[in-house]
């Protein structure tokens, strides 16, 4: 499976093997080599580093990862793919699970095919319809990946890089970067895919850490915190908090100011340390 950059042989390479194309699990197979080779190289794999990669499809990006990476775990949900990724990358290297990621215990399988693995890095090209969940799946529930390099929708890439002040900063921005840095890479356009997306793609990279995670005592209770003052974005902050406190509406301006907020504000100017902080004053008031 070497020419993954002609249009012609993805689509004779599906009839082959009489693969249909899935609208159900958002498949669109990148076909330009040159933006495989990008995302890879972005990766920064060495030789010692396990990869896991999800949604292989064809195989595209899996023949740029394998001669990098000492091992690579791959999870397909499609059934029809699982014979031609094991016929063309079959090997003591390549550990290929035919099933739903978000179903799975990514840690697990990681010790089960790479042994004592605690820096992990995921390279994928996520459907659209699940990129959310599997991000904070991967960010959420692992402690063994490290970073991540991963193909999105532009519109969500946008909003997992934003800072405060720009439009696309929302409560996905927070929850992201409270456990990565998050660096929006380059897009890529809808015209590399067969089929061709609605939209446009771009690549971002996210290198976990845990320095937030140190500074919060009741995490369920911070994204709650997090989700209620972006619940109406053009409400004030006092305004969306009151509607999640069991606070007077003074109480909560009065503590905002304490802490150096104006009520008046609206949420997408607060900063991650902000909310981190905001939340733990109200977690205890």
């Amino acid at each position: 499976m070497n020419s993954r950059a002609n249009p012609k042989t993805v689509q004779a390479l599906l009839k082959e093997h009489g693969i249909g194309i899935k609208k159900k699990y958002g498949q669109n197979f990148l076909i330009d080599d040159n933006i495989l080779t990008k995302i890879v190289d972005a990766a920064a794999i060495t030789p010692d580093d396990v990869v896991v990669e999800i949604g292989p499809g064809l195989g595209g990006l899996t023949q740029h990862l394998l001669p990098r990476a000492k091992r690579l775990v791959a999870y397909e949900i499609d059934k029809h793919l699982i014979p031609t990724l094991e016929s063309h990358f079959g090997g003591p290297s390549f550990h290929l699970i035919h099933d739903d990621v978000l179903k799975r215990d990514l840690d697990k399988d990681i010790e089960r095919f790479a042994p004592g693995a605690d820096d992990v890095i995921v390279v994928a090209n996520l459907p659209y319809y699940i990129t959310t969940p599997i991000l904070m799946r991967c960010l959420e529930s692992s402690k063994r990946i490290k970073r991540m390099v991963v193909m999105m929708q532009h519109e969500v890439a946008k909003r997992i890089t934003a800072t405060p002040g720009i439009k696309d900063y929302n409560s996905l921005s927070i929850a992201v970067q409270y456990r990565a840095k998050a660096t929006y890479l380059f897009k890529v356009s809808k015209s590399v895919f067969i089929p061709a997306p609605a939209v446009d793609s771009a690549v971002v990279r996210l290198d976990f850490h845990d320095t937030h995670r140190a500074r919060v005592e009741d995490e369920a209770f911070f994204f709650a915190f997090v989700r209620a003052a972006f619940k109406q974005r053009r409400k004030t902050l006092l305004n969306n908090l009151h509607e999640f406190l069991a606070l007077d509406k003074a109480d909560i301006n009065a503590q905002l100011h304490a802490e150096g907020i104006e009520g008046s504000r609206r949420a997408d100017t607060v900063t991650l340390n902000d909310f981190i902080r905001l939340a733990e004053v109200f977690n205890d008031a």
